[in-house]
């Protein structure tokens, strides 16, 4: 099976502008595509995921990736799936999380010997012209036609900023840019963006009489892809100084049975026949599948040892045996105990467990918690500065744990 063929079996590809010009583009190794990476935080999160695994798949295959670190266009914000504007950075935010985002990038792409390229949009957004910008490429653009793009419609009744009216300009830019000076001839990304990719294609077309075509992903839009990223009203991180494996471990070992195995082909490197064979699987092997795929893909994040010992610490904890050494654990200052105890509401807020007092003590009343492997009925409940000494285990729910010791 081809490249592209696959990338059907998977699941994967949601919209593609032509289909049998990308099919030989990809499944000959002609592609030089890019994705690109809005820097709005220090770190690569869940979200990405998808993302960097279609580039490492589509390199294999003897494509070369571009990553496209968005210095500039994260300092005007992708309106797309949003229902207020973006947070504004500072230009030495924006340039330590794109530092952020290189070092975790270089895990999946391999970008020795020109095997992929790491681009910086900011190179030349930032140094644009405005008015000699629009007499390039304004025309290109139909006010009407970018009002209809779906990442605008649904801004237009809250109010959509002239600021990020630009966003889809930009984006655009940067595909013909890279176009004439990279030889970047296809845009990939998730199928939220097909208006915006779309905008680059045209303008490319419009502009050069050349060719250049998008391919968009299917993202994961069932019930765990709409908590893609975030579990516990936190993001998942692939930076393990906020996420450690063993959580990031467990983020994918919960996912509900009926999305198992569309991660898992989605997502993974295994073979289509063996996952094929898994999709018969049910009940109790459904459990199995969750730990290959999490297995998998804390492997691939954070290396096979780190992936082993994440699954080590999950069987001990199911089976009661906790594994103090890999489980996530958070220290607490002296200054927490009072009168030779703490507050377990403190506690539970210091170890990120929830945002305030008020909302752990609602997970306790309604019976979602417990110490060291009782169920907590009191919210006045306080934890001696000798337990702290060695260490409590909380459990929020069926699923998150968390170590707590003093310093």
């Amino acid at each position: 099976m081809q490249l592209y063929e696959e990338l059907v079996a998977r699941g994967l590809i949601a919209q593609v502008t032509d289909e049998e010009q990308i099919r030989d583009l990809i499944n000959n190794g002609k592609a030089t595509f890019y994705i690109g990476f809005d820097c709005t935080a220090d770190s690569l999160t869940a979200g990405h995921f998808m993302a960097l695994t279609l580039m490492k798949r589509m390199q294999m295959a003897g494509n070369r990736p571009i990553a496209l670190i968005g210095g500039g266009t994260t300092m005007i914000g992708d309106p797309s799936g949003r229902t207020d504007m973006r947070q504004m950075l500072t230009r030495e935010t924006i340039d330590y999380n794109g530092e952020c985002f290189r070092r975790q990038m270089e895990r999946f792409i391999d970008f020795s010997d020109g095997k992929a390229l790491m681009l910086n949009n900011a190179d030349w957004l930032m140094n644009l012209n405005y008015v000699e910008l629009l007499r390039e490429v304004g025309a290109c653009f139909s006010v009407n036609n970018m009002l209809r793009a779906e990442c605008y419609k649904q801004r237009m009744e809250k109010g959509l900023s002239f600021l990020e009216f630009n966003y889809m300009i930009m984006q655009s830019y940067d595909f013909y840019h890279m176009f004439q000076k990279y030889g970047c001839n296809m845009q990939c990304g998730g199928n939220d963006q097909w208006s915006n990719m779309l905008g680059g294609t045209e303008l490319i077309r419009r502009k050069l009489g050349k060719d250049a075509y998008c391919m968009t992903i299917t993202l994961l839009t069932d019930s765990r892809g709409k908590k893609m990223g975030k579990t516990a009203g936190n993001a998942i991180w692939l930076d393990p100084n906020k996420t450690s494996p063993f959580d990031f471990y467990q983020y994918w070992r919960n996912v509900d049975d009926a999305d198992v195995m569309k991660c898992i082909r989605m997502l993974t490197f295994l073979p289509l026949e063996q996952i094929n064979e898994m999709d018969r699987w049910k009940d109790e092997q459904l459990n199995r599948a969750k730990e290959i795929l999490a297995f998998e893909l804390t492997k691939m994040v954070h290396g096979e040892e780190g992936a082993i010992r994440a699954q080590d610490a999950s069987r001990a904890l199911f089976s009661g045996a906790a594994d103090l050494n890999n489980m996530p654990t958070t220290e607490v200052d002296a200054g927490v105990v009072k009168d030779g105890a703490a507050g377990l509401l403190d506690l539970m807020v210091a170890a990120g467990l929830s945002a305030s007092k008020g909302e752990a003590r609602r997970l306790i009343q309604q019976g979602g918690v417990m110490l060291d492997g009782e169920k907590v009925t009191d919210p006045q409940l306080t934890v001696s500065s000798e337990q702290l000494q060695k260490g409590i285990i909380l459990k929020k729910g069926k699923k998150v744990y968390q170590r707590v010791i003093m310093k």
